[in-house]
């Protein structure tokens, strides 16, 4: 009896199952569909854009693009210059989300709510509505082309979104724990480094990739901001083979996949916090 039942279970809700598979597999092929499309390109001799043929490996491909790419044109410069902004921006975003994120979450003091709802508000709007009063900014810190200035540009667009992370994960931590490490002699800094910062890891995780991200992608404040082309970031630099006649295909594409890998590795490599920290972080608050 219970076989039949759990069979029968089991075919009604086969119809639903196939329906939920089947969309995901158009959405995955969705997804996938235009990374295919870029490995195609950036194996084609030549700069072709448009062919008839699907396949993903074209018959006469070629790694003369990544060949080009990598030793005829500024790109691994480009590269380092991402990396070292993206990086600063990450450790300078984690290191003010979670010391400011612990405060706004542990401490009552005059002016809280007012922090906290003008963090939210920052949310409203762009970064590239600030993009004049921040240009007037650098200029008078004499900051405009210079990588410290767009690291601040960065930090700052980011900070608010990460701060109410940290805060809200921080809001799930009990004080007990504090107060246990207190008894047992920590001071107020080495309960938090050491009690609230290893607990914290997931939204850590997300506020680094977060910083890391809006670092690594962005190209409208760079391209007001830098001017100098050999401390173009990637975003830039890959505009520069778009031209006002021809587009070289070819390296765009070869230089976008490669672009995209260090990202994908940092997904693959944190993917077991990402959910929690997400969701954890967003039940109080």
């Amino acid at each position: 009896m219970s076989t039949t039942s759990n069979t029968s279970a089991t075919l009604k809700r086969l119809p639903g199952m196939i329906g939920s598979y089947a969309v995901l597999i158009a959405f995955t092929i969705i997804a996938v569909y235009p990374v295919t499309r870029i490995i195609t390109i950036s194996l084609r001799p030549g700069d072709q854009l448009l062919s008839t043929s699907l396949e993903l490996i074209p018959d006469d491909a070629t790694l003369a693009n990544y060949q080009e790419l990598l030793f005829e044109t500024p790109f691994l410069r480009w590269l380092f210059n991402s990396l070292l902004v993206s990086a600063v921006v990450t450790v300078t975003g984690v290191a003010f989300a979670s010391t400011a994120g612990y405060a706004l979450s542990r401490f009552k003091f005059a002016g809280r709510g007012a922090m906290l709802s003008g963090l939210l508000v920052t949310q409203m709007f762009p970064a590239t509505m600030l993009l004049l009063p921040l240009y007037v900014v650098l200029i008078n810190l004499e900051l405009l082309n210079s990588y410290i200035g767009i690291v601040i540009i960065y930090t700052a667009t980011a900070l608010p979104f990460c701060v109410w992370q940290m805060k809200g994960y921080y809001d799930t931590i009990p004080y007990a724990l504090e107060e246990a490490a207190r008894i047992d002699g920590c001071t107020p800094w080495q309960a938090f480094y050491k009690v609230i910062l290893p607990l914290a890891a997931p939204a850590l995780v997300i506020t680094a990739l977060f910083s890391f991200m809006t670092a690594w992608n962005e190209y409208v404040v760079a391209n007001v901001v830098l001017q100098d082309t050999a401390m173009f970031t990637l975003p830039l630099g890959l505009k520069l083979f778009q031209g006002s006649l021809t587009t070289q295909w070819g390296l765009y594409a070869a230089g976008a996949l490669i672009v995209s890998i260090p990202v994908v590795l940092l997904f693959l490599v944190l993917s077991r916090y990402l959910i929690s920290g997400l969701t954890l972080g967003a039940v109080k608050g």
